[in-house]
């Protein structure tokens, strides 16, 4: 059973500063408070195939997943993959111009690949999806936050 959240914010920044601080998977742990710690598995810009680790509180326990960077659009948008349990995570984020601010959205799925996650997936998916789609959001309002406070400190 797939899921499939989409969530946006409204953040009164330009989509330059809003893709600065979304992009900063090194600094991602000192801004979203759902992550604890990042640590970067390749050096230089971040683009496409880009390697992390991201450590994450989930249902209570710490959980830690490798994502990679499979698309990346500079100033607008890049794609996180990552596989655990069984399943695939997808996380597709962009950033758009709105007003005299921007607008976020994240697309984040999960697809059971293997037998055992699919049983899972039919018997946890609407707790399981609950869960995510909070993570998701505070994960937006954190960005919003940090931008903000980027643009706030840029004109002072």
């Amino acid at each position: 059973m797939a899921m499939r959240i989409v969530a946006s914010e409204r953040i009164s920044a330009p989509t330059s500063v809003v893709f600065s601080v979304m992009s900063d998977f090194a600094g991602a742990a000192g801004r979203i408070r759902g992550i604890r710690k990042i640590e970067m598995l390749t050096d230089g810009p971040v683009g496409k195939g880009t390697r992390f680790r991201e450590t994450r509180i989930v249902f209570g326990v710490e959980a830690t997943e490798t994502m990679e960077v499979i698309d990346f659009q500079p100033g607008r948008s890049y794609t996180l993959v990552s596989t655990s349990g069984g399943s695939e995570y997808r996380a597709v984020m962009s950033v758009r111009p709105a007003g005299a601010g921007s607008e976020i959205e994240m697309e984040f799925s999960g697809r059971p690949l293997t037998l055992p996650a699919k049983f899972m997936g039919f018997l946890m998916g609407w707790m399981v999806r609950g869960v995510c789609e909070k993570m998701v959001k505070q994960d937006l309002a954190d960005i919003k936050a940090a931008a903000q406070h980027a643009m706030d400190h840029a004109t002072t």
